[in-house]
């Protein structure tokens, strides 16, 4: 009689070890799908790096900066006089801009990328040459140039008339020697040492991808930034002053003061500090598929687990017997999953994709769980179980920034049900029996 003693718990301990050890296993291929995610992303970053170095990139525009060369003395018998630099920035500085956003694709893979039409306009006003230190007789006037920087050249697709005070003045491709600026345009602009503002505009339409940003260079900014797509962010060191965000697209304005930056309106030299500042936008598609696939997969195991729970339950109050090969049937079924959406969103929305890869793999489990179970009711509510468990996961996947919530409340749901329906098993009892009979 001893060999009886405490048998069927032992075999439940058992069961229960053999389960945890399968859901285990089942990390490893979970960690290949994320692998084939990365690596799916990647490819679609490869095109997407491909298509921005034709159609042009996230572009960046700097300026107008106005450059007056003057200058320097020799300060001692064996030096000579050199050439040094003011830049000047606007006293104002005016964009109105609209972005019109589109889808390109190759082989499987979207990128988005838009044109942008911008009108420029706005006022330079001399600096003050005793602030600088400088004799404005030592200006080379004649000589003065406006740089315009802009990321990617092969961007700009219209021809550029730079208006100054009326006068349309010469554009030059790439820019003068500079440590703010590497790519853009030069604009001859000789000025006149009379006249103290000269007020400038151009037009500028740009091709790029992913975002759009600004330097707001003025005294006195006003950037209003206008387009047909709605996914977006605001992204910089400045927010909109105001911005409506609606289904035919978003509409921001930006108020920047000097003041509200960590720079000077002119200088001499270096002056670090003007490129970082910017403000501006990224474009985005409504829904990430590999981001939205890789969230899901973090779910995986708890799935996993949670399924094994419920069969578990069913076989502990049934006394059905579930062979550890069919745990490992239904856990490849529910990492198939994942397999499926990645492979489906490829070519259809996510919502759609989701749906399909649940609805087959509910459909595969639910008729596998007839042959184990072989009792309708039992095989109805496991059903009813999987497609409950992908709906609360589709939730959370809308749910970015209560994910964590969601996810917490959802575990400790499971874990006061399965609590409630164990709560009249008696561990012991079978133990206690075989100990009665020796």
């Amino acid at each position: 009689m001893e060999t009886r003693f405490g048998t069927k718990v032992n075999m439940i301990f058992i069961k229960v070890i053999v389960v945890g050890i399968l859901a285990l296993i089942m990390i490893i291929p979970i960690s290949m799908i994320e692998s084939l995610i990365r690596e799916r992303e990647e490819n679609q970053k490869n095109v997407q790096d491909e298509i921005s170095e034709k159609w042009g990139g996230s572009q960046h525009l700097v300026g107008p900066v106005l450059v007056l060369p003057y200058e320097v003395e020799a300060t001692s018998v064996d030096s000579k006089p050199y050439i040094d630099k003011i830049y000047v920035l606007p006293n104002d500085f005016q964009t109105i801009g609209e972005i019109a956003a589109e889808e390109r694709s190759r082989t499987l893979f979207k990128t988005l990328v838009y044109q942008s039409d911008l009108k420029v306009n706005g006022k330079f006003s001399l600096p003050d040459y005793s602030g600088l230190n400088i004799n404005p007789e030592k200006i080379h006037w004649q000589d003065a140039y406006v740089l315009i920087g802009v990321t990617f050249m092969q961007g700009i697709k219209n021809k550029i008339e730079f208006i100054m005070n009326g006068k349309a003045q010469k554009v030059l491709p790439g820019v003068k020697p500079n440590s703010m600026i590497s790519s853009g345009l030069t604009i001859n602009t000789p000025l006149d040492i009379t006249i103290d503002n000269y007020d400038f505009n151009f037009d500028i339409t740009l091709n790029g991808s992913e975002g759009f940003y600004i330097n707001p260079i003025g005294k006195t900014n006003r950037i209003q930034l206008k387009s047909d797509w709605n996914t977006v962010s605001f992204d910089g060191n400045f927010l909109p002053t105001e911005r409506t965000i609606d289904k035919n697209g978003f509409d921001a304005r930006w108020d920047v003061f000097d003041y509200n930056r960590n720079y000077v309106q002119s200088w001499i030299g270096d002056n670090s500090m003007l490129q970082p500042s910017s403000l501006g936008v990224d474009l985005k598609f409504p829904i990430d598929k590999y981001r939205m696939t890789m969230r899901s997969v973090k779910y995986a195991i708890i799935f996993i687990a949670l399924t094994f729970v419920v069969f578990f339950l069913v076989e502990l109050l049934s006394k059905k017997r579930i062979h550890p090969v069919q745990y490992l049937l239904v856990s490849s079924a529910l990492v198939l999953f994942y397999t499926l959406l990645l492979a489906i969103s490829e070519h259809l929305s996510f919502g759609l994709s989701y749906l399909i890869a649940a609805f087959a793999t509910t459909t595969l489990i639910t008729a596998y769980a007839t042959t184990m179970f072989k009792n309708t009711k039992q095989t109805a509510m496991m059903g009813i179980f999987i497609t409950a468990l992908y709906i609360y996961l589709y939730i959370i996947l809308q749910q970015e920034n209560m994910a964590l919530l969601f996810g917490a409340i959802g575990l400790f749901v499971a874990l006061a049900v399965v609590m409630f329906v164990l709560r009249k098993v008696d561990w012991y009892k079978d133990a206690a029996d075989g100990k009665n009979n020796k």
